[in-house]
């Protein structure tokens, strides 16, 4: 089994807002009107946090909640800093830490700033998941995160840039920050920020907004389908003061997305893409004006045909998805092992033709976890594994995809696999697999099986998946 490194992941919820535009009024605007005005205050913490309010810090699900303080021994040219002590992956507390900043009150004008800059160093060489700002666990309208940020052991300056500036007329969301320990063993370390605020840099330039990862992608579709294209590689590029590259994620609401053909696919400002009618379209983006690199093109089929109805008693079977069975509790249909997976979807399944389906684009592997929240299962009893499979693309001779199934996920693991070929599959259609549990080769054990692995390795690149159900004869 490769190595395994589970990406941070938390639940964002893109809420749409509400335009408001005063058409025909009769009566102008009283001169004694006062609008709204929000603090254009850039510092967020020197010292001490400066106009965050009482309460602010609020943890990522899982993490250590008291992994931050403000350490009065520790500051750059300072007598402070904050203070982030990421526990050991066994901590009974949380095994990683990571929170976010949010004002508490009126939010802040950013439209001023071009990025966010800060001082931090660590108790040894680390590399932390994501620092950024914009998430405010409310819409996060203008996440940013910066990926994979090395600290060494003195102090350094760190930017993270704006994509567009002038979206920031409100924002309360100030930092961010998820940091665990996969390279570091399991043990944990300390790190420090300090001078943490907004600065407009006039040596920031040479801005490249992508989306699909600057990648022009397409994707074969249906009618009724959702794509969100945040979970499509939306990035901002500049060229720091330093003359590196820093690349960073970026909401979809600092793009200007456009639909070639609005009447089979439409997109808003959250980058839900929806697809309306069967035929073609092009979705593109900018950001403040500069064309994004990368495009989605969006051949829609029509109408969903949905994979064929069960007819197994229930009695014998063991279901992982389907609407046809009682599905057993599952962690998740697309656990990220970052970095050597670039499968996306998954998550949720799509509501296609009256029922659900699993959609996995960029496939190279993807695994369906049944052990670190739920029940692993017990399939001693079981003979067979069935799985509908309907590859959305043209198939070659060499193509595959291979399933594997672990027994017993991080402790005494055995894994068997068992290759479906590209023979046996079909374009744009449904093909059914009855696999005998006994032809997963070197599967001796199967009373905690944990993983369901789809693996291509690039191959194939789009699949639906639906019907993944165990059973007895």
């Amino acid at each position: 089994m490769k190595n395994i490194k589970f990406k941070f992941s938390y639940v964002v919820s893109l809420l749409g807002f509400l335009s408001i535009t005063f058409v025909g009024c009769e009566r102008e605007l009283s001169d004694e009107a006062v609008f709204a005005t929000f603090s254009n205050a850039p510092e967020i913490f020197s010292d001490s946090p400066v106009g965050m309010g009482s309460d602010f810090y609020f943890p990522f699900a899982g993490s250590k909640a008291t992994a931050w303080t403000v350490d009065e021994s520790e500051g750059y040219n300072s007598d402070a800093s904050m203070r982030f002590d990421v526990p050991n992956a066994n901590d009974p507390e949380g095994n990683y830490a990571g929170a976010i900043f949010r004002i508490d009150g009126a939010g802040r004008n950013l439209t001023g700033f071009n990025a966010l800059t800060f001082w931090a160093k660590a108790s040894r060489g680390v590399t932390i998941g994501e620092m950024g700002f914009g998430t405010d666990f409310l819409e996060n309208k203008y996440m940013v995160i910066a990926n994979n940020v090395n600290l060494g052991t003195n102090w350094s300056k760190y930017i993270i840039p704006i994509p567009d500036p002038s979206k920031l007329i409100n924002e309360r969301g100030m930092f961010s920050y998820a940091a665990g320990t996969q390279e570091t063993d399991g043990f944990g370390y300390t790190f420090w920020v300090d001078e943490l605020k907004f600065e407009n840099l006039g040596t920031i330039g040479q801005p490249r907004p992508a989306m699909m990862n600057g990648q022009d992608i397409t994707e074969t579709s249906f009618i009724g389908t959702v794509i969100n294209l945040s979970e499509r590689g939306l990035t901002q590029t500049f060229q720091l003061p330093n003359g590196i590259n820093q690349l960073v994620s970026a909401a979809p609401s600092y793009f200007n997305f456009v639909s070639s053909n609005p009447s089979v696919a439409s997109v808003d400002e959250l980058g839900m893409v929806r697809i309306l009618d069967s035929g073609t379209a092009v979705i593109t983006s900018s950001i403040a004006g500069v064309e994004s690199q990368g495009s989605l093109t969006i051949e829609s089929l029509g109408n969903f045909n949905e994979a064929p109805i069960p007819t197994r008693d229930p009695a014998n079977v063991i279901s992982v998805f389907s609407d046809a069975y009682t599905n057993v509790p599952v962690d998740y249909y697309n656990g990220f092992f970052a970095p050597y997976q670039t499968t996306q979807g998954g998550a949720p399944p799509l509501d296609l033709g009256g029922g659900q389906v699993i959609n996995y684009t960029q496939l190279n592997f993807v695994g369906v976890g049944t052990f670190l929240n739920v029940q692993s299962l017990d399939l001693t009893g079981m003979t067979h594994l069935h799985v509908d499979i309907n590859v959305q693309e043209a198939i070659d001779p060499d193509d595959f995809i291979r399933l594997q199934l672990i027994n017993d996920v991080g402790g005494n693991e055995i894994s068997g696999d068992f290759t479906i070929t590209g023979s046996q599959l079909s374009s744009n259609s449904w093909e059914s697999f009855d696999v005998p549990l006994s032809s997963f080769n070197g599967l001796t054990v199967r009373n905690e099986i944990g993983l369901l692995f789809f693996i291509s390795d690039a191959t194939i690149s789009n699949i639906f998946v639906d019907n993944i159900y165990y059973f007895r004869e």
